[in-house]
């Protein structure tokens, strides 16, 4: 039985799966090499605890108990030797990946679980650089994690039956829904959702309609709760290029390739939320989305 979880990676995703393990009662070591991002992370799991309280989810002894679960971490080899499933939540890059899981090869417990929070990388591939494959597993969390329900548990080539039982069961725990599926590119989240985040930048592109109006019609005509660009602002322009080219290169297919614009807005720096602006413009401590002024003015002219 599971109890000691570690997670690699405090950011967005990495302090919010630590947030569902410790909320859950497991212990959870939370480890990052930057240890100003790891009292970040602290700060925004306390944060998030305090809305789940104003909305009456939880209440304060609850989140007490959640943080006294938590304890952070700068050193790998010693934030994992107590681990009976080890997350990795860093950022989504191949390399960066692969290095992690060579080191957890090295210095995780025998029979630790490996599992990684990919959105479209190899499970394979990852599993590969190490000398437990059968042990690792793809656990998939969603954006917000303490909210969104969905875990996408995906299978390496050479993962064990016992190992997606574990998991399935172990995300039950957390309440969330498990779904399984098999290693290819981008899983089945991305490889639906990023084919139509792209169109969608296409159709901005080719000026078929505005910003405004792309993402209206999605959401009043196709019952999305979110527009694909406002979406695409919200997981970062960044990662949606990086996920777009996992998936050209996987599968050979141009139908893939990132829209130039995005590719330009990459290369710009305008990534979304994270810089302030992507295909939106977005303002601090304000609920308003302002279009970015150079898709407004491209619309006008």
């Amino acid at each position: 039985m599971i109890q000691h979880v570690s997670v690699i990676g405090a950011g967005t995703m990495g302090n919010g799966i630590a947030h569902v393990f410790a909320e859950n009662g497991f212990f959870v070591t939370l480890i990052d090499v930057n240890k100003l991002q790891l009292e970040k992370a602290i700060q925004t799991i306390d944060k998030n605890l305090e809305r789940q309280i104003s909305k009456g989810i939880i209440n304060a002894d609850q989140k007490k108990k959640t943080l006294e679960k938590i304890s952070s971490q700068t050193d790998l080899e010693s934030g994992v030797k107590h681990a009976e499933l080890i997350i990795e939540a860093a950022t989504e890059n191949t390399a960066l990946k692969l290095k992690i899981f060579e080191q957890l090869s090295q210095t995780a417990p025998a029979n630790c679980i490996l599992a990684t929070n990919t959105s479209s990388i190899s499970i394979t591939k990852i599993a590969s650089i190490t000398a437990r494959p059968e042990l690792v597993i793809g656990m998939h969390f969603m954006n917000p994690v303490p909210v969104m329900k969905l875990v996408e548990v995906i299978n390496g080539y050479s993962t064990k039956k016992e190992v997606t039982e574990i998991i399935v069961e172990l995300c039950k725990q957390l309440k969330k829904v498990p779904c399984v599926v098999n290693d290819y590119p981008g899983f089945i989240a991305n490889r639906i959702l990023m084919p139509m985040i792209n169109e969608a930048i296409y159709s901005l592109h080719e000026g078929v309609a505005g910003v405004e109006e792309i993402d209206t019609i999605m959401k009043l005509g196709i019952a999305h709760p979110m527009g694909p660009l406002q979406l695409a602002d919200f997981i970062g322009l960044d990662v949606c290029h990086s996920i777009l080219q996992v998936l050209y290169h996987g599968f050979g297919n141009p139908k893939y390739a990132p829209c130039p614009l995005l590719v330009s807005m990459v290369d710009a720096g305008h990534l979304g939320v994270k810089t302030g602006e992507g295909f939106y413009k977005y303002v601090a401590d304000s609920k308003d989305l302002l279009v970015s002024e150079r898709f407004r003015k491209g619309r006008e002219s």
